[in-house]
């Protein structure tokens, strides 16, 4: 096993909630940010730090709007957080298979 592999994975994205995140905005074109946070039980608070976070990284883009005259904040992967995310994808199935190897 190569202990190099798991200081490669990005940091950012492999902290359990925004990997969660990642992973729900990768299977959609865009989700609201109520849907991400009923969906993985998070407080707003939480979420929206979490969020924060993946923005500054140029991960996760955030819009508002209004839809029936209610705010409407929807979250969608940017390109750099598709790639960002399939590299880690990437990266976390090399560890499994060389941890499969050597069993």
């Amino acid at each position: 096993m190569n202990p190099d592999s798991f200081q490669q994975l990005d940091k950012v994205i492999h902290e359990k909630s925004r990997m969660a995140i990642m992973s729900m905005l990768a299977g959609s074109p865009e989700l609201s940010f109520t849907e991400l946070r009923n969906a993985l039980k998070m407080t707003d608070g939480n979420l929206t730090t979490h969020i924060r976070t993946l923005q500054k990284s140029g991960y996760v883009s955030v819009s508002k709007s209004f839809r029936k005259n209610r705010p409407l904040t929807t979250c969608a992967l940017t390109a750099n957080g598709i790639r960002a995310f399939s590299d880690y994808v990437s990266l976390l199935e090399g560890i499994v298979k060389q941890a499969q190897q050597s069993n």
